[in-house]
């Protein structure tokens, strides 16, 4: 039986969250107490980087709370069993910021089996592998930062209708996701943490966590759908890299051009109001 650990149990960390015979893994060991708690990530039979984002101390002395808010890769081939945890959890809401194209093509969250509110917001119109024009990536940090940079210009609005989702106390326990879990997924996720008072180097160190994640994706896609197991080895690899100083860079150059995170969502329309109600939802 699927065993989900609810927000009030946490604090015994000696109960790790499990699926069936499953411990929680985390990636080795590169963090504090909190990146490496076995509650953050969450064991799924056909979803490989979904995580819980609890459970980071803020710089002000508070902490967000777990089992609330989720960050995760695709969510369209759930299991059975998949789609039990959705239901444990409590699930309410869903944030989907693949393309148009993506989501014609895998499917998005069957909300008819989990009722759940879905929003899809679209951060890009079309992915890398799709735009024949690209920049070919030659250093992995250097491209990835290039990336980000793009995807922070031109999803903005995006990414300020997100948190305006997240503003609504209602909305809570929400996921948001994308297709590996680790750019468009990642970006949103170091806004919400950063307007959280979580520290850079807890961001960098929670996005680092998806580098264990894509080897558990191309494993399971290795064994399961084999036909595709070679796209792996024909996409260059910064495409699937989650390399740190990427994030690093990124959360340095929108402090160095807006003066802080909270200055740039309020540079793309997010009220001070907004942050203030993401804040009163997730931090204890």
């Amino acid at each position: 039986m699927n065993q989900v650990t609810s927000g009030a149990d946490v604090a015994d960390r000696s109960l790790p969250f499990t699926r069936g015979s499953h411990w929680v893994d985390t990636v080795d060991r590169v963090g504090n107490d909190a990146l490496m708690a076995p509650e953050r990530r969450i064991v799924l039979d056909n979803v490989h980087n979904f995580r819980d984002l609890g459970g980071y101390p803020t710089t002000d002395g508070r902490t967000i709370r777990w089992r609330v808010l989720f960050r995760a890769d695709g969510l369209s081939a759930m299991s059975p069993a998949d789609l039990e945890v959705m239901r444990e959890l409590g699930l309410r809401t869903v944030i989907d910021l693949r393309s148009n194209k993506e989501i014609d093509e895998r499917g998005c969250f069957p909300h008819e089996d989990v009722p759940v509110s879905y929003h899809h917001l679209s951060v890009i119109d079309t992915t890398w592998s799709e735009d024949t024009e690209r920049v070919l990536p030659d250093d992995e940090a250097d491209w990835l930062t290039w990336a980000y940079e793009q995807m922070l210009d031109r999803g903005a609005p995006r990414f300020a209708d997100a948190l305006r989702v997240l503003a609504e106390p209602e909305v809570y326990p929400a996921v948001f996701h994308c297709a590996a879990g680790k750019d468009r997924t990642g970006l949103l996720s170091a806004l919400v943490l950063a307007l959280l008072g979580v520290s850079d180097d807890d961001i960098v160190a929670d996005y680092a966590l998806t580098a264990e994640a894509m080897l558990r994706m191309r494993e399971w896609i290795r064994v399961n759908r084999p036909e595709g197991a070679s796209l792996f080895d024909e996409v260059p690899s910064a495409y699937l890299s989650a390399d740190p100083e990427a994030m690093r860079r990124t959360l340095a150059r929108l402090t160095e051009e807006h003066g802080s995170i909270r200055q740039y969502v309020a540079s793309i329309g997010v009220e001070a109001e907004i942050v203030e109600a993401i804040r009163d939802s997730l931090l204890v």
